[in-house]
Protein backbone atom coordinates (compact mmCIF):
# COMPACT_ATOMS: atom_id res chain seq x y z
CA UNK A 1 0.00 0.00 0.00
CA UNK A 2 1.51 3.49 -0.75
CA UNK A 3 1.31 6.43 0.87
CA UNK A 4 -1.44 7.40 -1.50
CA UNK A 5 -3.53 3.75 -0.48
CA UNK A 6 -3.37 5.40 3.28
CA UNK A 7 -6.08 8.15 3.51
CA UNK A 8 -8.78 9.16 5.30
CA UNK A 9 -11.86 6.83 6.51
CA UNK A 10 -15.15 9.15 5.95
CA UNK A 11 -17.38 8.40 8.69
CA UNK A 12 -14.86 6.45 10.98
CA UNK A 13 -16.46 6.14 14.10
CA UNK A 14 -14.76 6.67 17.03
CA UNK A 15 -15.63 3.48 19.80
CA UNK A 16 -16.12 5.78 22.95
CA UNK A 17 -17.79 9.48 22.01
CA UNK A 18 -17.08 12.12 23.88
CA UNK A 19 -20.66 13.55 24.52
CA UNK A 20 -21.85 10.44 25.85
CA UNK A 21 -19.20 10.87 28.29
CA UNK A 22 -20.59 14.14 29.55
CA UNK A 23 -22.37 14.80 32.64
CA UNK A 24 -26.45 14.38 32.02
CA UNK A 25 -26.77 18.30 32.32
CA UNK A 26 -24.53 18.54 28.60
CA UNK A 27 -26.22 15.49 26.79
CA UNK A 28 -29.58 16.77 25.99
CA UNK A 29 -27.57 19.98 24.81
CA UNK A 30 -27.57 20.52 21.41
CA UNK A 31 -24.69 23.05 21.04
CA UNK A 32 -22.42 20.81 23.48
CA UNK A 33 -23.09 17.43 21.45
CA UNK A 34 -21.94 19.40 18.26
CA UNK A 35 -18.51 20.24 19.64
CA UNK A 36 -18.05 16.81 21.03
CA UNK A 37 -19.04 15.24 17.76
CA UNK A 38 -16.66 17.68 15.85
CA UNK A 39 -13.78 16.42 18.09
CA UNK A 40 -14.74 13.02 18.04
CA UNK A 41 -14.84 13.60 14.04
CA UNK A 42 -11.19 14.81 14.33
CA UNK A 43 -9.91 12.09 17.08
CA UNK A 44 -10.96 9.40 15.69
CA UNK A 45 -8.26 8.47 12.59
CA UNK A 46 -6.02 9.36 15.53
CA UNK A 47 -7.12 6.82 18.22
CA UNK A 48 -7.39 4.34 15.58
CA UNK A 49 -3.88 4.78 14.41
CA UNK A 50 -3.13 4.55 18.06
CA UNK A 51 -5.26 1.29 17.84
CA UNK A 52 -3.45 -0.27 15.72
CA UNK A 53 -0.02 1.14 16.88
CA UNK A 54 1.32 -2.87 16.81
CA UNK A 55 0.33 -3.15 13.54
CA UNK A 56 2.60 -0.54 12.05
CA UNK A 57 5.62 -1.24 13.61
CA UNK A 58 5.52 -5.10 12.70
CA UNK A 59 7.51 -5.22 9.49
CA UNK A 60 5.18 -7.96 7.96
CA UNK A 61 2.45 -5.74 8.47
CA UNK A 62 3.22 -2.14 8.45
CA UNK A 63 2.38 0.08 5.76
CA UNK A 64 4.98 -0.50 2.41
CA UNK A 65 5.81 3.66 2.83
CA UNK A 66 6.14 2.62 6.78
CA UNK A 67 8.72 -0.07 6.39
CA UNK A 68 10.95 2.72 5.12
CA UNK A 69 10.74 4.66 8.19
CA UNK A 70 10.85 1.35 10.18
CA UNK A 71 14.65 0.76 8.23
CA UNK A 72 15.58 4.02 9.16
CA UNK A 73 14.50 3.74 12.97
CA UNK A 74 16.47 0.01 13.17
CA UNK A 75 19.81 0.63 10.80
CA UNK A 76 18.56 -1.81 8.11
CA UNK A 77 19.77 -0.36 4.32
CA UNK A 78 16.65 1.54 3.14
CA UNK A 79 18.96 2.64 -0.45
CA UNK A 80 19.09 -1.03 -1.34
CA UNK A 81 15.32 -1.08 -1.16
CA UNK A 82 15.47 -3.07 1.82
CA UNK A 83 12.32 -4.32 2.49
CA UNK A 84 10.30 -5.90 5.55
CA UNK A 85 12.91 -8.69 5.71
CA UNK A 86 15.97 -6.60 6.10
CA UNK A 87 13.86 -4.51 9.14
CA UNK A 88 12.95 -8.14 10.51
CA UNK A 89 16.64 -9.05 10.67
CA UNK A 90 18.13 -6.12 11.58
CA UNK A 91 18.64 -7.12 15.41
CA UNK A 92 20.26 -10.02 14.49
CA UNK A 93 22.80 -8.11 11.40
CA UNK A 94 23.89 -5.65 14.19
CA UNK A 95 24.70 -8.74 16.35
CA UNK A 96 27.56 -9.89 13.15
CA UNK A 97 28.26 -6.52 11.66
CA UNK A 98 31.65 -6.12 10.33
CA UNK A 99 32.09 -9.75 10.20
CA UNK A 100 32.05 -11.74 6.16
CA UNK A 101 29.33 -13.45 7.79
CA UNK A 102 27.27 -10.20 8.80
CA UNK A 103 27.95 -8.80 5.07
CA UNK A 104 26.54 -11.63 3.45
CA UNK A 105 23.30 -11.44 5.62
CA UNK A 106 23.24 -7.79 4.86
CA UNK A 107 23.25 -9.09 1.03
CA UNK A 108 20.94 -11.96 1.03
CA UNK A 109 18.57 -9.67 3.11
CA UNK A 110 18.48 -6.94 1.01
CA UNK A 111 19.19 -7.95 -2.70
CA UNK A 112 18.17 -11.85 -1.61
CA UNK A 113 20.62 -13.40 -3.21
CA UNK A 114 23.23 -15.34 -1.50
CA UNK A 115 27.26 -13.94 -1.65
CA UNK A 116 30.44 -15.27 -0.73
CA UNK A 117 32.64 -12.56 1.16
CA UNK A 118 36.39 -12.83 1.53
CA UNK A 119 38.30 -11.00 3.60
CA UNK A 120 41.69 -12.66 2.62
CA UNK A 121 42.53 -12.73 6.72
CA UNK A 122 43.40 -15.98 7.98
CA UNK A 123 44.57 -17.13 11.97
CA UNK A 124 48.26 -19.20 11.68
CA UNK A 125 48.99 -20.98 14.54
CA UNK A 126 52.62 -22.51 15.87
CA UNK A 127 53.59 -25.02 17.96
CA UNK A 128 57.72 -23.54 17.92
CA UNK A 129 58.84 -20.73 19.52
CA UNK A 130 60.23 -17.63 17.36
CA UNK A 131 58.42 -18.73 13.87
CA UNK A 132 58.42 -16.22 11.71
CA UNK A 133 55.58 -13.99 10.96
CA UNK A 134 53.74 -14.59 7.56
CA UNK A 135 54.67 -11.80 5.08
CA UNK A 136 52.56 -8.72 5.66
CA UNK A 137 49.93 -8.47 2.87
CA UNK A 138 47.46 -5.62 2.33
CA UNK A 139 44.14 -6.71 3.17
CA UNK A 140 41.24 -6.52 0.39
CA UNK A 141 37.51 -7.52 0.59
CA UNK A 142 36.37 -9.67 -1.88
CA UNK A 143 32.42 -10.03 -2.80
CA UNK A 144 31.34 -12.32 -5.00
CA UNK A 145 27.20 -12.46 -5.87
CA UNK A 146 26.06 -15.34 -8.38
CA UNK A 147 22.39 -14.79 -9.15
CA UNK A 148 20.55 -16.64 -12.48
CA UNK A 149 20.21 -12.87 -14.16
CA UNK A 150 23.27 -11.12 -13.31
CA UNK A 151 21.96 -7.76 -15.43
CA UNK A 152 18.84 -7.77 -13.16
CA UNK A 153 20.86 -7.05 -9.77
CA UNK A 154 21.61 -3.54 -9.21
CA UNK A 155 25.20 -3.28 -8.98
CA UNK A 156 25.74 0.31 -7.62
CA UNK A 157 23.24 -0.70 -5.03
CA UNK A 158 25.26 -3.40 -4.21
CA UNK A 159 27.94 -1.62 -4.19
CA UNK A 160 27.09 1.17 -1.82
CA UNK A 161 25.92 -1.45 -0.02
CA UNK A 162 29.47 -3.00 0.56
CA UNK A 163 31.09 0.67 0.97
CA UNK A 164 28.96 1.64 4.06
CA UNK A 165 29.25 -1.93 5.71
CA UNK A 166 33.16 -2.75 4.69
CA UNK A 167 36.20 -2.03 7.54
CA UNK A 168 36.86 1.71 6.71
CA UNK A 169 39.97 0.90 5.53
CA UNK A 170 39.79 -2.28 3.63
CA UNK A 171 39.69 -1.92 -0.31
CA UNK A 172 37.28 -4.04 -2.07
CA UNK A 173 35.88 -5.47 -5.11
CA UNK A 174 32.12 -6.33 -5.92
CA UNK A 175 31.71 -8.92 -8.85
CA UNK A 176 27.76 -10.13 -10.04
CA UNK A 177 28.54 -13.17 -11.68
CA UNK A 178 26.17 -15.62 -13.54
CA UNK A 179 25.18 -18.96 -12.73
CA UNK A 180 27.83 -21.68 -12.25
Amino acid sequence: MTAAGRRLLPGLATRHPLGRQLPAVYAADAVVQGITQGLDDVLAPVLCTLDNLPAYLDPALAPADFVALLAAWVGADAEADAGRDAVAGAAGSHAVRGTCAGLAEQIRLAFGVTAEVDDGVSALASTTALTPLPQDTAPHLAVRVRTGDPDALDARALTALVARNRPAHVPFTVEVLGPR
